[in-house]
């Protein structure tokens, strides 16, 4: 063996033993003539399991299941899930009419049980209220692949994938706090335009907003809940201006909401603040990219979240692990992180922005 060649063994044992057995160990290695316990054979063949899983394989039929395409987020969760499944010879896809409609949506998972898809991909209208239906497809034998909203038990899914509803919040008041104490600000007024009061996700953002502002001192001055529609965030956003002659900065949580948020807010030729978005749609980067809008920022919600749900969906029906993880198994929850997006690097998420 040439020098170079022991130099490069010797590095790549380095890194897979700090990788499964810690610095500790490592130390102990370097300075010891017997062989360490774990065998870097072992860690080296888990590393590799998933290596190549876009090759075709067992061929799978994915059940999906969401709410109703009326929003422009939850239409990208649709096309998204689409999109992906359409990416492998290996995969076919059995999508059900979306649904707000908590019952329909129970009857649609049944019949894709009863059909005896492989997998199931099931983003719920309410978490809570779909429960059972997942727990009747893993009952049947039928992993679940749970998006976003999650069921009450881990008995009614195989692995949750979804957004950070309290991370979304924390780093939108974070924002907020941060560019309020650059600009001394002092005793801001903070508005929060909500979304769906009685949904478990807005009650965790508006806990993680709290918390973010409370980091700097500060505290939400007026908060009216919407509907997720740009009807509603006119409507409650007017209220907000109407009750209120001066602000600091706003959240809103949603940004198919925050387009009549917006429309009001030039309407009533407010612009003494700045405001934040939710969620991370094109029109709202747009904004964001001219500088002189209002909306000087939004927290990405990554609407790609059902992409990865099919390919995890794929993965566990094909019995594959995930290829960047060591060990033979899936992750039980992949929670996505929820970035801020600003004029400073909107060029990097736009692309992945939803209409």
């Amino acid at each position: 063996m040439s020098e170079s060649e022991h130099t490069t063994v010797g590095r790549r044992r380095f890194l897979v033993g700090g990788a499964a057995i810690g610095s500790g160990a490592l130390l102990a290695g370097c300075t010891s003539n017997e062989a360490p316990n774990t065998s870097t054979a072992d860690v080296t063949s888990a590393g590799k399991a998933g290596a190549g899983n876009d090759k075709p394989g067992k061929h799978v039929t994915i059940g999906f299941s969401a709410p109703a395409a009326d929003h422009g987020w939850m239409s990208a969760i649709t096309k998204n899930a689409r999109a992906q499944a359409d990416q492998y010879a290996d995969v076919s896809i059995e999508a059900v009419e979306g649904t707000n409609d908590v019952n329909a949506q129970i009857s649609q998972v049944q019949t894709l049980i009863g059909k005896k898809v492989d997998v199931l991909v099931i983003l719920p209208f309410d978490g809570k209220a779909l429960t059972s239906v997942g727990q009747q497809a893993m009952d049947a034998g039928i992993p679940v692949v749970n998006v976003d909203r999650a069921f009450d038990t881990p008995l009614a899914y195989r692995t949750w994938i979804g957004g950070d509803n309290y991370g979304m919040g924390l780093n939108a008041g974070l924002y907020i706090g941060r560019t309020l104490k650059a600009k001394g600000v002092h005793s801001p007024v903070i508005g929060e335009i909500a979304g769906i009061d009685n949904l478990e996700l807005t009650k965790q953002r508006s806990t993680g907003f709290k918390a973010g502002l409370a980091k700097y001192g500060f505290s939400v001055g007026v908060r009216q809940a919407a509907d997720f529609t740009a009807d509603s965030g006119h409507q409650v956003m007017s209220n907000v201006l109407q009750a209120r002659s001066h602000l600091d900065a706003v959240w809103n949580h949603d940004d198919d909401q925050g387009i009549g948020v917006e429309a009001a807010i030039k309407q009533a030729g407010r612009s003494e603040f700045f405001m934040v978005g939710g969620a991370g749609s094109k029109h709202a980067m747009q904004e964001i990219k001219t500088g002189s809008a209002v909306l000087k920022a939004t927290v990405v919600y990554p609407s790609n979240m059902s992409a990865s749900a099919i390919r995890l969906a794929r993965l566990i029906a094909q019995q594959k692990a995930m290829g960047d993880l060591v060990g033979q198994d899936l992750p039980s929850s992949v929670t996505l992180f929820s970035a801020i997006v600003t004029k400073d690097n909107v060029d990097q998420y736009l692309p992945g922005a939803f209409s």
